[in-house]
């Protein structure tokens, strides 16, 4: 059987992509996706049904390209506000410190020097939340997992691509 739709089959047991995720997310991220969830529902639904009113209007729905493209946009839009809607309601919220703040834990601003002198400046957050332009990298990431519970002038030690990688932590910090 061949199609645009087919991929190689994947051993479930060794598929980093079946990994259940963390339902962990800070207090800035929920009320980010609340406020898009707020936005979609509000704002852009209402003025995608609009458009497919107006478009359907028009006659015939079968060569109406405005109507064909707005209700494709507005099943787009249900989806994910069906999807934000569902995620909210799992999603688990951080909003105080860990304990000991003197280790990497959850939200924690990391800095790192690597085996070459050169800095790294990330943040750990929830997997809704990632920003590879801020560098906030998921709790499920290696990286993460590399770092928790780690304390700063600790080492740690990360497979990438090009093999084992080594990082010192430098710097700690909960505030950003």
């Amino acid at each position: 059987m061949k199609g645009r739709n087919m991929t190689r089959w994947r051993d479930p047991a060794k598929d980093p992509r079946q990994a259940p995720k963390s339902n962990l997310i800070t207090s800035e991220g929920a009320s980010r996706l609340r406020a898009i969830l707020d936005h979609l529902s509000r704002v852009k639904r209402p003025e995608i049904s609009a458009k497919v009113g107006e478009a359907a209007a028009q006659g015939d729905r079968s060569e109406n390209a405005d109507y064909t493209y707005n209700k494709k946009e507005l099943n787009r839009v249900i989806a994910r506000i069906s999807y934000l809607t569902t995620r909210l309601d799992e999603l688990q919220i951080v909003d105080r410190l860990p304990a000991d703040t003197s280790k990497v834990f959850f939200g924690a601003y990391v800095s790192l020097e690597d085996e070459k002198g050169e800095q790294v400046h990330l943040r750990i957050v929830g997997h809704d939340e990632i920003d590879t332009k801020k560098r906030w990298i998921s709790i499920d990431a290696p990286m993460a997992k590399a770092l928790l519970g780690k304390q700063v002038g600790e080492e740690a030690k990360v497979l990438t691509p090009n093999g084992y990688t080594f990082y010192t932590i430098t710097v700690i910090d909960y505030t950003g």
